[in-house]
């Protein structure tokens, strides 16, 4: 029993690498290395391409501002027919064509249907708006803010890549580690059965060897289950078609990491555009307050036939409009944006704090996982040599089966505990690294 229950506690050590729900099948092998799977996420990863579709929205909403600037031109071409007396003499002043008959005055009160067919080129000009030109420079903080949410984008999907790629790295330790206790079980169960057919032992030994080498056999192909989902979530993570198993080159993570959290994170940098962009939306909203000037102009022909271009005259002018009282929406407004603004600060003070915590924990890990590296070497020594001396003493019959599987399954378990304590610190070393991470702007 005591047996089983160590067989059992290696099994759930081994499950608890699946990362992946679905399983793949009819896998080729491939080698890659850290840096070609981070290379290709950056370039083919979905999130990082949705991330630049965004920043690629914002400038086209920037380019939509240059209203501001630029006049706005219309062609119209529209068709008139009245017998109101004012306005179709006013067809007749527009089209020219005013004679001495037309002031008689039964004409004048009692017009027939006079038709009018007027072209109009319509230009509007913006001069003085200082509420659009502080839109205009919030939309371009916009750019800025999708940016560097681009940028962080990719530094976090680069740390999925580490992530996933250590993941992979420890489910082949796990397949190295099964695979030597098998051997080692299968060597037993060879001993032991000669010696159960010498009647040296029971065969209660021989069928615990065998239940031991089952369970082996069943956790190794669950582990290398694992192996193709690892393999599925790097290939997903990079934009490739499912179906690989990679073969990873084992070394430790050696990234650059800084000792404390850089106001210049690229997050922290979109947060702190997006509320630059916030006052420059209240600073719009407090400019409506003061007159805009426009220039506008038209030209416009006039005629009693129809595509009949006779008659032409222009307008042009400018005018100066103040709307300083809107029943208090602008002043509602104003106060709307500055508590969302305020809200945004304390967001961004609150990302920096937590940031902070994350990195204490993540420093703490390096070194615990460190510890842990060196108990567990010690550990391993330990264990290999006591199953050696088991090893020995069975084959003289001095210890039963039971203490040979239990030293075996003790070694796997500390050899697996070395493997997981270096995949700790390599990930927390590649979150160090995410979570200390500037700009490149």
């Amino acid at each position: 029993m005591k047996q089983l229950q160590h067989s059992m506690t290696l099994a759930v050590l081994v499950i608890a690498l699946a990362s992946i729900a679905t399983i793949s099948k009819a896998q080729t092998n491939q080698l890659l290395t850290l840096e070609e799977a981070s290379s290709k996420a950056l370039s083919n990863n979905k999130t990082v391409q949705l991330a630049k579709m965004d920043e690629t929205i914002a400038a086209s909403n920037y380019k939509q501002t240059e209203a501001i600037y630029l006049p706005q031109v219309g062609l119209s071409y529209t068709a008139f027919s009245t017998n109101n007396p004012l306005n179709a003499f006013g067809f007749k002043l527009q089209q020219k064509s005013i004679a001495q008959s037309n002031f008689n005055p039964d004409l004048l009160n009692h017009p027939g249907a006079t038709p009018d067919f007027t072209t109009k080129l319509e230009v509007q000009q913006p001069l003085i708006n200082m509420d659009a030109v502080y839109l205009r420079k919030g939309a371009a903080k916009q750019i800025e803010v999708y940016q560097y949410k681009t940028q962080r984008t990719s530094e976090y999907i680069s740390f999925e890549v580490q992530k996933a790629y250590l993941q992979l790295q420890l489910a082949y330790d796990a397949v190295a580690v099964i695979e030597e206790a098998l051997t080692t079980t299968k060597a037993v169960y060879t001993l032991s059965n000669n010696y159960f057919k010498q009647g040296l032992v029971q065969q209660s030994d021989v069928l615990n060897v065998q239940v031991q080498v089952a369970s082996l056999e069943n956790n190794l192909a669950k582990t290398k289950s694992n192996i193709g989902n690892a393999s599925d979530y790097l290939s997903a993570l990079m934009g490739q078609p499912l179906g690989t198993n990679y073969t990873v080159t084992k070394t430790l993570f050696t990234a650059i990491t800084k000792d404390s959290i850089t106001g210049t994170r690229a997050d922290f940098m979109a947060m702190q555009k997006a509320i630059d962009a916030s006052n420059l939306l209240i600073q719009s909203s407090k400019m409506s307050y003061l007159p805009k000037l426009n220039a506008f102009g038209s030209y416009q022909l006039n005629d009693s036939k129809m595509l009949g271009f006779g008659a032409g005259a222009y307008l042009v002018g400018a005018q100066v409009s103040w709307h300083f009282f809107q029943g208090n929406k602008t002043k509602n407004t104003i106060a709307t944006q500055t508590l969302e603004r305020n809200k945004l600060t304390a967001q961004l003070a609150q990302q920096k704090e937590q940031s902070n915590v994350e990195l204490s924990k993540a420093k703490r890990d390096i070194a615990d996982a460190q510890t842990e590296i060196t108990r567990q070497k010690t550990a391993i020594e330990q264990a290999t040599e006591a199953l050696r001396i088991l090893q020995n003493r069975y084959q003289q019959g001095l210890v039963n089966t039971t203490d040979v599987m239990v030293a075996t399954t003790q070694l796997s378990q500390q050899k697996f505990g070395l493997a997981q304590a270096i995949f700790n610190q390599n990930l927390s070393k590649a979150y160090t690294q995410l979570l200390t991470s500037s700009t490149t702007k």
